[in-house]
């Protein structure tokens, strides 16, 4: 820890210098850092991380990363045609199996020891379980839909009956932990009653295009609203029978745009604990020339006159409305990349043919892949003043985020007056959490 520590220290005092020197905006026109205890530090524990990835729940116990968090969301629960939260086990619609069902061995188990076949609560969510009893103060929220499952929605948000039901069968099975039983027995009335704290609510988008299929309406801008006043109503009625608070919160778009067309600006706010704003995808290999794609500010010489930064997206929520300590900033733990980039000189704004080949998805790789780059053909660039980094060596480039970006952003936040730091997803991350403790670094109260 010592060595990690020093190596860290340097950083700390360039970021201080970089973020007190940067022109003021609307996120940072406060004049004294803030020094608020207990920032949220929230990672995103994706569900089939434990495939390809190899990234089973003990490893945020292992990294040091669980120690190092406040909230870990599960992604993701899925949202049925009719309007309900369901587990489904179905290609496409769910991975049961990976949730309660399959037998954690005991090398992949946070306590050492091995699931049974058919016990109520194996998989993940079992995991869960333990290592929240290793670390009691770590919350653990349920997000609901993500890019694929934000499909139905709006059919569960659409009027006063639908919201109801929706926000009693989402408490019914991750609250109260009554998940169906499935071969072998795991399951049952109350089988996860307790893994999870809250709930997190990602909608991609209220009455804005996201996966072709989505259904959107209109009426989706008033209707989130309306969703998150009963998700708010039905967990506190719950909450008064067990004496606790479940948190409320939810993912929000970079987008200008999309803010406009789909939240009720300051109105959300009311009925959230706080929200997680998206601090990246500002670009990525759907563009035909390389670019950032989670830069803390818009970059000089931008080919877009009206451009996408995590500045832009805090900004816009405070203009319209968002109470400053209830946004937390989006912080990726993965890159975009291009190749066939010509044009010469460092590879940023250069045309490119198409994305970068990748581990599992094309313009698309893990932290704990690119960080093996710098040194080996590729050279690391940086903008220190917009706040990002990227990889280049000659042909193929990689936007990222890099122990440099990641803590000049953590001390943003701090003086920004924000409520913490949010990350995807935690997988992404090397296997001595380096991204996570860099933010727990700079985030670190007195």
């Amino acid at each position: 820890m010592r060595p990690f520590r020093h190596r860290l220290t340097a950083l700390v005092a360039l970021a201080t210098v970089l973020v007190t020197a940067a022109p003021p905006t609307a996120a940072s026109a406060d004049d004294s850092p803030s020094r608020r205890a207990g920032y949220h530090r929230v990672g995103y524990f994706t569900q089939w991380g434990i495939y390809g990835r190899a990234f089973p729940v003990k490893k945020l116990d292992t990294s040091g990363a669980a120690s190092r968090l406040t909230h870990v969301n599960y992604a993701f629960g899925n949202v049925s045609e009719d309007g309900r939260c369901y587990v489904d086990g179905a290609p496409g619609e769910g991975d049961a199996w990976a949730d309660y069902q399959r037998p954690v061995p005991a090398e992949e188990s946070v306590d050492g020891v091995a699931d049974v076949w058919g016990e109520p609560l194996n998989g993940n969510f079992g995991q869960l379980a333990k290592l929240k009893a290793k670390h009691p103060g770590l919350k653990v929220m349920i997000s609901l839909g993500g890019w694929s499952w934000s499909t139905y929605f709006s059919n569960a948000a659409r009027t006063d009956a639908s919201r109801r039901a929706f926000v009693a069968s989402c408490i019914d099975l991750y609250l109260k932990g009554n998940l169906p039983v499935l071969d072998g027995g795991s399951g049952g009335p109350g089988a996860a009653a307790g893994v999870f704290d809250g709930i997190d609510l990602d909608w991609e988008w209220p009455n804005w295009p996201g996966e072709p299929g989505n259904v959107v309406r209109p009426e989706d801008r008033r209707n989130f609203t309306k969703l998150l006043a009963e998700f708010r109503r039905q967990l506190d009625a719950y909450g008064r029978k067990t004496r606790r608070h479940y948190p409320l919160t939810a993912f929000l778009p970079a987008n200008p745009a999309t803010m406009d067309a789909g939240y009720e600006g300051r109105r959300i706010f009311q009925y959230l604990d706080f929200a997680t704003v998206q601090g990246y995808d500002f670009h990525g290999a759907w563009d035909a020339v390389t670019n950032q794609q989670s830069a803390l500010r818009v970059p000089a010489g931008a080919p877009d006159t009206s451009d996408f930064s995590a500045d832009v997206a805090i900004d816009g929520w405070i203009a319209r409305g968002a109470p400053r300590e209830k946004l937390v900033l989006g912080i990726p733990y993965y890159g975009r990349g291009w190749t066939g980039v010509t044009g010469g000189g460092n590879g940023l704004f250069q045309p490119a043919a198409g994305p970068a080949p990748a581990t599992f998805e094309a313009g698309y790789e893990d932290y704990r892949r690119l960080r093996t780059l710098a040194g080996n053909g590729f050279t690391v660039h940086r903008d220190l003043r917009a706040g990002h980094a990227w990889l280049f060596d000659g042909t193929t480039f990689w936007t990222y985020d890099d122990p440099a970006v990641v803590l000049q952003k953590a001390l943003y936040i701090r003086r920004s007056g924000l409520a913490g730091a949010m990350v995807w997803s935690l997988d992404g991350d090397d296997d001595k959490a380096t991204l996570t403790k860099t933010i727990s670094l700079g985030l670190a109260t007195p």
